[in-house]
């Protein structure tokens, strides 16, 4: 299948250039249900065709079976694979659900050190903390990872989930190239601090999860419809009262997508896009999907322009969004706002 090969954009000052859109492949591994391998990596191949070349995975996904899976295609094309991983979110396979942070600049080292092994290749192109331990201060985090790009493992650093304060602290102890944290039609928290520092910096943001972990495609409207080890189920917008009373919330964007002949997913990623010109910096969405179909379908979206009056109708969906991104928001960076 050949498709319109993707603008590109620089990942921060002087960062890798990637096409406008790149490929989120946690759940190739774990996560969303089950997955079909050969499918997955046709996706893969399909992608870099597609003009994509940012990948984004993490030790977490899969307990590092992710990086594992992703890492015979990365070496098999290092010289068009822009590769991004992350450290600091610690999971344990005996207890799928615990959740830890470490920001530990002893843990650091021997996290990058897995991930190159996992990955069989000798530098990452661009490391994100995962998320923040705000009792590490950044000077010894982001200086462990600066570490990193003296010592050849680590071409460009990222953040994850970070306040604007933290941004800006963090960029003053060693250039940040990206910072990578949910933004969507449904989840616009990024946009009280982080944005705006970013656009201040010339730091490029990588949306995660701009289609809605799904939702927003209308794949599903009910946790309940997803199979039983889906995490979906576990995220409080997906049960209940919030998913009905957010299923309602997208009847503008099925509005749009009738009267435009295009799919739902095309219009959440294409407003996510158009956040570029709105706050004046570059703005590179990873789309998770394992399948050649909706690879096609979303690189399609990075071109798709809507109107000023197509913008007004999706202004306040985000506001009227019913129950939190995550069963604990202190995961995540809007505590700390």
């Amino acid at each position: 299948m050949t498709h319109p090969v993707l603008p590109t954009a620089e990942l921060g000052t002087g960062g890798p250039l990637v096409g406008l859109q790149g490929l989120g492949c946690m759940g190739m591994s774990e996560f969303y249900g089950p997955t079909d391998s050969d499918e997955s990596l046709a996706t893969l191949a399909a992608a870099l065709d597609a003009g994509v070349t940012l990948f984004d995975t993490a030790d977490a996904y899969g307990y590092g079976r992710n990086e594992e899976f992703i890492g015979p295609f990365v070496r098999a094309n290092r010289d068009k694979v822009v590769l991004a991983t992350k450290f600091a979110l610690v999971r344990k396979e005996e207890d799928p659900g615990y959740r830890g942070i470490s920001n530990d600049p002893a843990y650091i080292r021997t996290a990058v050190d897995a991930s190159l092994r996992r990955l069989g290749v000798d530098e990452i192109d661009l490391y994100y903390m995962h998320r923040r331990d705000p009792a590490v201060p950044l000077a010894d985090s982001v200086g462990a990872m600066a570490e990193l790009v003296e010592a050849g493992k680590v071409r460009h650093l990222g953040l994850s989930e970070v306040t604007g304060v933290e941004l800006r602290e963090a960029h003053a102890i060693h250039p940040i190239a990206a910072v990578q944290s949910e933004w969507s039609v449904f989840a616009r928290d990024v946009e009280r601090s982080a944005v705006p520092a970013a656009a201040e910096l010339g730091v490029a943001f990588v949306p995660y999860s701009p289609l809605g972990r799904g939702f927003l495609t209308g794949a599903f409207q009910a946790a309940e419809q997803l199979a039983a080890d889906d995490v979906r189920r576990t995220q409080p917008r997906f049960t209940g009262a919030n998913a009905a009373a957010n299923t309602e919330l997208l009847a503008p964007m099925r509005e749009i997508a009738t009267a435009r002949g295009v799919t739902l997913a095309q219009v959440a990623l294409a407003w996510v896009h158009q956040r570029a010109e709105v706050h004046g910096l570059t703005v590179v969405p990873i789309p998770g999907t394992r399948k050649r179909s909706r690879l096609a379908e979303n690189a399609a979206a990075a071109t798709l322009r809507l109107t000023v009056e197509e913008l007004a109708l999706l202004e306040p969906v985000a506001g009227a969004v019913a129950g939190d991104r995550y069963p604990d928001m202190a995961f995540t960076s809007v505590g700390r706002e």
